[in-house]
């Protein structure tokens, strides 16, 4: 995306300078990473970081005006609702596909957003070893809003822990040392203490929460969970993950966010945008007439995670066959540009545009980034198995002119 700086990274490319960045990074907690780490990282030009940030903060005007909790209430299912003080949420994430506009320049797309954290630790230690491995410039960073590696690591542990123990903030998963991401797991117990604990091993004291730790079972009091649990994750293994707490109880701890964040800001809040960086979205109950253009929109389940359930290529008869069309949306689609010069075909990317919102700030802020390349369909490492220079990555923004 910046040309010079692609064609540099390129030229200096080997597999072998790639092989050894894979022992480094795999070399932290070996056999945890399972999901492909691309060969490149992104590197972001200014107006386009800038377009991505302007259509991100128009969105949060959104979810941070008066009546925006009671307007959503009805977007999370009554068998999900969690209760308790929900205050805001922590961790906001706006996935952006690149594309090319009318005027062949570059432009972002909203795909989707989410009020729920993914891998906000591993992009901090991930892009250190691209760094290290490759050419790239000190005046790019992963970061943005301002922070650097120690103030965002600052931020985002007075986030997580609140001034409290690391032993009493737990990170709550399901069956965290299974799980795809849990590098990300591992990196936030290097950087903070916090411990991936798994819904299964926490035992109930009335309304309080604790779990045994160590050889000598330690019973430690839970006063804040760092939540990574989906429900639709939880639903699905129901049987045959045993006995466990029930989540809707009012347990005696504060949520770092809050469980109801994960539907409230959602695919559901996408049909009431109005950007030019956000596709056109309608709810599927809403749409009296189907498109005479079908094939330029993509159907959406709104309650699903990582790509799943999503029609790509919509037919009159997926929509007549949906039973729930209030819990999907159909949204224009989104053609991404290979734009990313590779060895052979070039690769489409999106990226992910991270933000924090610390305790009483009026607002959340960009934080930190990682990027998806793709080759195939859909963007996502568990649908580009067998291609080479795809997968999980990072853009690199030019942080000696961040945006305002």
């Amino acid at each position: 995306m910046i040309p010079h700086l692609r064609e540099r990274f390129n030229d200096s490319f080997t597999e072998e300078k790639y092989q050894s960045f894979l022992e480094d990074l795999h070399a932290r907690h070996p056999g945890s990473i399972e999901f492909r780490v691309a060969e490149t990282p992104v590197f972001v030009p200014d107006d386009f970081r800038d377009k991505m940030i302007s259509a991100c903060e128009s969105i949060v005007d959104i979810f941070t005006a008066p009546g925006f909790i009671k307007a959503t209430n009805h977007a999370i299912p009554p068998d999900d609702c969690v209760p308790g003080k929900e205050r805001h949420a922590h961790f906001i994430a706006f996935d952006f596909g690149v594309c090319i506009d009318e005027k062949k320049e570059l432009e972002p797309q909203l795909i989707e957003m989410q009020g729920f954290p993914t891998l906000y630790a591993f992009q901090v230690f991930y892009p250190e070893m691209v760094q290290k491995h490759f050419p790239v410039t000190a005046a790019f960073t992963q970061y943005l809003g301002g922070y650097d590696r120690a103030s965002y690591l600052e931020a985002l542990k007075k986030i997580l822990l609140g001034g409290g123990e690391p032993e009493n903030t737990i990170l709550l998963e399901i069956k965290p040392h299974e799980q795809k991401t849990r590098i990300d797991f591992y990196c936030t117990q290097d950087y903070f203490g916090i411990r991936p604990v798994c819904i299964t091993e926490l035992m109930e004291e009335g309304n309080r929460l604790f779990y045994y730790h160590g050889e000598k079972k330690k019973k430690i009091q839970v006063k804040r969970i760092y939540n990574r649990i989906i429900f639709d994750d939880l639903h699905s293994q129901q049987g045959s993950l045993g006995k466990h707490i029930d989540l809707k109880k009012e347990w005696d701890v504060e949520w770092i966010p809050h469980p109801n964040w994960f539907y409230r800001i959602s695919k559901h809040t996408l049909p009431f945008i109005r950007h030019p960086y956000v596709p056109e979205t309608f709810f599927l109950d809403q749409v009296k007439t189907i498109p005479p253009d079908l094939e330029n929109y993509v159907l959406k389940p709104l309650f699903s995670f990582a790509g799943q359930g999503v029609i790509i290529d919509v037919h009159p008869e997926n929509i007549h066959s949906i039973r729930d069309p209030a819990n999907w949306i159909l949204q224009r689609k989104v053609h991404y540009a290979p734009v990313i010069q590779t060895m052979d075909e070039p690769a489409k990317v999106e990226i992910r545009i991270m933000y924090l919102w610390p305790e009483g700030a009026a607002r959340p802020v960009p934080a930190i980034n990682l990027a998806r390349l793709s080759k195939g369909k859909m963007i996502g490492v568990r649908y580009n198995r067998d291609r080479s220079w795809v997968g999980g990555s990072v853009a690199f923004f030019n942080h000696s002119n961040p945006p305002e």
